[in-house]
């Protein structure tokens, strides 16, 4: 199994107290790896360190061999990310923006625009502008940007946040498909149980900054009624709920 992300020690405590604290974490390659926790639970500043939006107190996060503390444009030049929202540009259509962002990157043409565009089912709207979407919609650009230039990692902070039934379905066909047929390695991060249950191949369990379990989906599924079951019964276990 070829590690994709190693967490080591990782910990960074903000001044209310809140942050993470020693998370240790292998990801292998075409993992579909969920963090599951409720919000506050630190899962954003995690994923923060891990493409160098926030620096660590201590500990170090390696993508593919690079340390993101000193090695950075290595560690980050094979992944893709949302943290938080997905942002586009408002006066610029749907294939305007997704244009804008192939520059950053040396083979992305127009086919390929259509093509993750086509992937996420907004090549019908790519005359539009997002303006005009819903959420969801915003949501499916933003994850079509981060497929332009084929990442072998893709860090999603909330993505099904916000989608209607229709766009969660699309996503998480997306995200099974490249991980199954490209070996594509998924870091999702999510407070919706479901989701994460019907998404992820395995799953942490992120409670008050402390990670408190890493499992398969199938193996919980196989024990507990429910991931909601395994949830619950894991913080209480370590904690309380």
């Amino acid at each position: 199994m070829e590690k994709v992300i190693e967490i080591k020690n990782l910990c960074k405590t903000y001044k209310n107290g809140r942050g993470i604290d020693d998370i240790n974490l292998d990801i292998y390659k075409g993992d579909i790896f969920g963090f599951l926790g409720p919000n506050g639970a630190g899962k954003t500043t995690a994923m923060k360190i891990m493409t160098g939006l926030v620096k660590p107190n201590r500990g170090d996060v390696k993508i593919l061999g690079h340390s993101v503390l000193t090695d950075f444009q290595a560690a980050m030049y094979n992944v893709g990310c949302i943290i938080e929202t997905a942002e586009a540009f408002p006066y610029l259509t749907a294939f305007e923006n997704l244009k804008q962002f192939s520059r950053y990157y040396n083979d992305v043409d127009n086919n390929r625009i259509e093509e993750v565009l086509e992937m996420v089912g907004l090549l019908k709207y790519k005359n539009e502008k997002p303006t005009k979407f819903s959420l969801g919609m915003k949501q499916r650009l933003g994850i079509a940007a981060v497929l332009l230039s084929r990442p072998k990692v893709i860090i999603l902070d909330e993505p099904l946040n916000g989608m209607d039934v229709e766009g969660m379905i699309s996503v998480r066909n997306i995200i099974k498909n490249l991980a199954e047929k490209e070996g594509t390695t998924f870091f999702i991060s999510s407070h919706l149980i479901h989701d994460i249950e019907l998404t992820c191949t395995r799953i942490g369990v992120l409670y008050s900054g402390k990670l408190i379990n890493v499992d398969t989906t199938e193996n919980i599924l196989n024990n507990y009624a429910s991931l909601e079951n395994y949830f619950v019964s894991e913080v209480e276990r370590n904690g309380r709920i």
